[in-house]
């Protein structure tokens, strides 16, 4: 058998991705297309009010309707799921409204039609009596607000990490996460300079172009789920959970994804989808509108507030973070990217004295879960622009403020884990160096003036987590990878396919990878967090090799050499074509718990993702609009297993968090969004993205990742808010501190510069 080290190689290879003729041909499956004989189709009917207790639902108007199969409410899920509650964190979240709804847009009844027009005009027939309740939307207030969204939580259990989670009771706080390092008051006392900042972000929208649909197909004694989701085996585990039934009795099946960036990890339609199947003895579909993922799930708005001690030569001595995350009305993962996220608040500086307060709130907003970045874009945010704002008013170059405090290698974070294999000060000079920092540029003389601006972010992977990969090979030399990690445009396909030939010596096309199928492939935690590289690529490695050794001792037992080609392996040890060779990976990295009253752990991640973003803008200071004219990101993600993938990745999640910061952002009225859908929330369009993006992968290996490789999917997010806030601020002396930096925003802050205001929205 030809060995790895013999041939071409094939990581570090720009080859096209393996689905990309049946996407642009068409031909590619998605579960919106799916269709089963029989299907019913499902349309929701959803709360009106933010919080409010339900009187009564009347679903007489829309029995009537010709060609209805059947009107489903709460108490109809009970009969077939005695406790309709999930959630990842806690089981908070009925499958239907029970008694009370905790959000506008929350699903109270459902209508089952074969033809989903039908179903769609007779939800608009039920009439629910309400009598309102009060209601809390701001994080902070929902710190001291009487009115209380839960009164009882019941813990999920599902992640190590979370163990210590509370079934708290009249508390909006789902989960509060501290860190204390040092003597943050005494650092305070003996520092030259305290600076205090306060930084908030909306709410956003993950709009995969794909809506969320699901499937289920009742069959004897089983049941099979065709869903969009990045997590078919939390979708098992759960729904196996709820029914009562082994893993064994459901099956979960994922085609290709059209888009997710989190929003559809875990639960999401799936539990409903699966209590109708039961009910109707049908297969049941339901796929969301464009307008209704907008009440599905969407990204924690925050308020964050950083206080700084400073010495007078520029050392940052002492930091304070106190962290407000906006969770909904659901916890869905919300207390995992409070703790996990929140622990990098301090960002990627070397400082000795920390305390971190982290908070994850309930409020009667739709519910807030995963989003790129899980939480560090929000942060990031806020301590780049305060790093700005310090360096300006202490009248130091923002950059050789960045390196004078920046985090290296062989130094702890704040958590007391030790720095390893990250390249913080290289990827901080390469966006230094491609944007020209230091260097003159015309600054404009009219009413567009320019400006230029640099940031940096860093993130922690998720831990404690498992993947598990099988390589099946075939008598004839070909192979195929079954794993569960999904591919949602992200090229992890391709990526994995590539580990294995690597390591079996094949050429790309002798390599099959197998769409998640939970009763072919095996588990994996999630496809989020940009782990699957690392996480799931380690997996991947140690089947292929697991397989390469089973191979070559088959050829070692009928005296062939390791060279061998493997169907001649095959055909000597079986006299014919025929046989397979299994080969089996797991990994799980090592992980310490932090310690609940300090946070602190030697060992909070398996590795660390650096990001790096440099910008040149333009404001019109007669209108406020901004425009960037380049955007540069540098990345450290160890080892590029496909360079051509890379370079989309980054730039697609720098345009994705370019729309985060110049115009999206869900608006609220008494809880209702008042900006639904793409006609009204504006993601960037062709006009919106920059002319110039350039991206950058850093020289670095990651010692732990296969072939020194780790994720890259978020690393592109991390600094372009801040770049383009330290950006205006440059050009035209304005400092925005909450997001997004739209024309009004801007121009409402040039006029309050100027002393001269315009009138607050309400009272215009």
């Amino acid at each position: 058998m030809t060995t790895a080290a013999t041939q071409s190689s094939m990581v570090g290879r720009s080859i096209p991705r393996l689905e990309a003729t049946a996407k642009v041909t068409g031909r590619a499956d998605y579960t919106h297309n799916l269709r089963l004989p029989g299907m019913l189709y499902g349309k929701i009917h959803r709360s009106v009010f933010a919080h409010a207790r339900i009187r009564s639902i009347d679903t007489t108007a829309a029995e009537a309707v010709e060609g209805v199969h059947r009107v489903v409410v709460a108490d109809d899920i009970r009969k077939v799921i005695p406790d309709p509650h999930y959630g990842p964190a806690f089981h908070d979240q009925p499958i239907l409204a029970i008694d009370r709804v905790r959000h506008f847009g929350e699903p109270i009844a459902v209508v089952l039609a074969a033809d989903p027009h039908v179903a769609e005009e007779a939800a608009s027939r039920i009439v629910v009596d309400y009598e309102e309740l009060p209601a809390v939307f701001d994080e902070v207030e929902a710190m001291t607000s009487k009115a209380v969204v839960h009164e009882k939580l019941k813990p999920a259990g599902t992640f190590a990490d979370l163990k210590h989670l509370e079934g708290r009771t009249d508390t909006n706080v789902a989960l509060d996460y501290h860190l204390r390092r040092g003597d943050v008051e005494a650092a305070f006392e003996a520092a030259d300079h305290v600076f205090d900042h306060t930084f908030q972000t909306p709410p956003v929208m993950h709009v995969p172009l794909e809506p969320f649909a699901s499937i289920a197909e009742p069959g004897d004694s089983r049941l099979t789920i065709h869903t969009a989701s990045q997590s078919p085996s939390f979708v098992r585990i759960e729904i196996a959970r709820l029914l009562g039934w082994p893993e064994n009795k459901v099956r979960v099946k994922v085609p290709y994804l059209g888009g997710g960036f989190g929003a559809k990890l875990y639960i999401k339609l799936e539990a409903l989808v699966t209590a109708l199947a039961l009910m109707t003895a049908r297969p049941v579909k339901i796929a969301l509108t464009m307008e209704e993922q907008f009440y599905m799930i969407t990204r924690h708005a925050t308020t964050a507030r950083i206080k700084s001690g400073v010495t007078k030569d520029g050392k940052i001595t002492a930091r304070q973070c106190e962290i407000f995350w906006n969770g909904g009305a659901y916890a869905d993962i919300g207390p995992r990217v409070t703790q996990k996220s929140g622990f990098t608040a301090p960002g990627p500086y070397d400082i000795d004295n920390v305390q971190i307060d982290s908070y994850a709130l309930y409020t009667n907003l739709p519910p807030a879960g995963a989003l790129r970045g899980f939480g560090i874009p929000q942060l990031v945010w806020a301590y780049e622009s305060h790093t700005d704002m310090i360096a300006r008013a202490m009248d130091i170059d923002p950059l050789a403020f960045r390196r004078r405090n920046l985090l290296k290698n062989g130094r702890p974070q704040a958590t007391g884990t030790i720095v390893k294999h990250a390249a913080t000060d290289t990827v901080l000079e390469r966006a230094a160096e491609r944007i020209g920092w230091g260097e003159p540029f015309e600054r404009g003389d009219g009413a567009v003036k320019r400006g230029r601006g640099i940031a940096i972010g860093f993130k922690a992977s998720i831990s404690p987590t498992t993947s598990v990969a099988i390589v099946n090979v075939y008598a004839d030399g070909s192979c195929a990878l079954h794993c569960s990690t999904v591919d949602m445009g992200q090229g992890s396909d391709t990526a994995m396919a590539q580990i294995v030939a690597e390591v079996l010596a094949l050429p790309i096309d002798k390599v099959t990878v197998v769409h998640p199928d939970t009763d072919v492939t095996p588990y994996d935690m999630a496809t989020l967090g940009s782990r699957s590289t690392y996480h799931m690529g380690n997996a991947v490695k140690r089947a292929a090799e697991d397989a390469r050794d089973k191979l070559a001792a088959m050829a070692q037992a009928v005296e062939l050499t390791a060279e061998t080609p493997i169907r001649e392996i095959f055909k000597k040890t079986y006299g014919m074509q025929a046989g397979n060779v299994i080969g089996t990976g797991t990994f799980i990295p090592d992980y310490t718990p932090p310690n609940y009253d300090t946070g602190q752990s030697d060992n909070v991640t398996p590795f660390w993702m650096v990001g790096a973003t440099g910008v040149d803008v333009e404001v019109d200071t007669e209108t406020g609009k901004v425009r960037v004219t380049r955007l540069v990101t540098v990345a450290d993600l160890g080892t590029a297993i496909n360079p051509r993938v890379v370079e989309t990745q980054l730039s697609g999640a720098a345009i994705m968090q370019l729309g985060f910061t110049m115009s999206e952002g869900l608006q609220f009225v008494d809880g209702q969004c008042t900006n639904v859908g793409l006609a009204n929330y504006r993601i960037p369009g062709l006009f919106d993205v920059t002319a110039t993006i350039e991206n950058e992968i850093v020289d670095s290996e990651e010692v732990g990742g296969p072939f020194g490789a780790k994720g890259v999917g978020e690393s592109g997010t991390f600094g372009v808010s801040p770049a383009i806030a330290n950006a205006i601020e440059d050009a035209i002396g304005v400092r925005l501190t909450a997001l997004p930096l739209n024309a009004e925003a801007v121009y409402r802050a040039i006029r309050e510069q100027q002393d001269d205001p315009l009138p607050d929205e309400d009272s215009a």
